[in-house]
């Protein structure tokens, strides 16, 4: 344990030289995660506005605190291992890394982390900005407040270990690209990233319970919000829990068969 804490320490310090150096890659990434859900934001604040100031039990406030603390919860848990797993197939790189004596995943977590470190100093000033432009109401409850720190963190290791077993169907095909837009396409409306799912059709937010969606991102800022009850807190934890147990159990098993799979390339 002692030595992997300090390969981490060493990869972190690698990856935040590494990111340092491509200050307009980070300001293109910050972008992206800010204009999807402030443009959300714009269209709800609009619909409530002129339904008389609200939308189910979301009020313009409402809207403003769930959309800009979706847009923090999704910049602390998202990856982008599967848009680039193919590209480390074809041109050799995994090669490297299975030549190192530890998990390729490590290094993944680290570069991640280290991204999220230099950019979380931005998003904070930019939530709050949009915090006072959309008058957010943000109730803070102790006992929600308390609990968002592990949910947040079984969040971000559910969805980095279901998308990192995800991107290992590249061993199978390059062409992965379809395949990362289904999972994207399912997650914008499942996890409640287009819309609260509270205001989404029943069988849409069944289907939202049943899969990881809800538990990566949309659990987090509901439980945050004061939206759920102790129980239902509760159940949101165990769900996590048994994604997590689920995506642990499948990156064993497949990436035991992609090792078997993989052939070498690239120079």
């Amino acid at each position: 344990m002692r030595d992997l804490l300090e390969v981490y320490v060493q990869q972190f310090k690698t990856t935040l030289a590494t990111q340092v150096q491509y200050r307009a890659a980070l300001v293109i990434w910050l972008i992206g995660h800010i204009l999807d859900p402030v443009i959300y934001l714009v269209v709800w604040d609009t619909v409530a506005r002129s339904s008389g100031g609200r939308v189910g039990t979301f009020s313009t406030g409402d809207f403003g605190a769930y959309f800009i603390l979706l847009m923090l919860v999704n910049h602390a848990t998202f990856t982008w291992i599967m848009y680039e797993y193919d590209y480390r197939i074809r041109h050799g790189d995994l090669s490297f890394a299975l030549l190192r004596p530890i998990h390729p995943i490590h290094a993944d977590i680290a570069d991640n982390v280290s991204f999220k470190l230099i950019t979380l100093m931005f998003m904070l000033p930019i939530a709050a900005g949009l915090a006072i432009v959309f008058r957010a109401t943000l109730p803070l409850i102790p006992w929600a407040l308390a609990a968002f720190v592990p949910a947040l963190l079984l969040a971000f290791i559910v969805r980095f270990l279901v998308e990192w077993t995800l991107a290992m169907v590249a061993f199978w095909t390059t062409r992965v690209s379809a395949i990362n837009q289904m999972y994207y396409v399912a997650a914008l409306f499942l996890s409640g990233q287009v819309a609260p799912l509270s205001l989404m059709p029943f069988p849409i937010q069944v289907v939202a319970t049943l899969l990881p969606f809800r538990w990566i991102i949309g659990f987090p800022v509901e439980l945050l919000l004061g939206r759920l009850t102790p129980g239902e807190v509760l159940m949101g934890f165990a769900a996590q829990g048994v994604w997590l147990a689920i995506g642990l159990a499948l990156l064993k098993i497949v990436w035991r068969a992609s090792v078997r799979q993989y052939s070498a390339v690239g120079s």
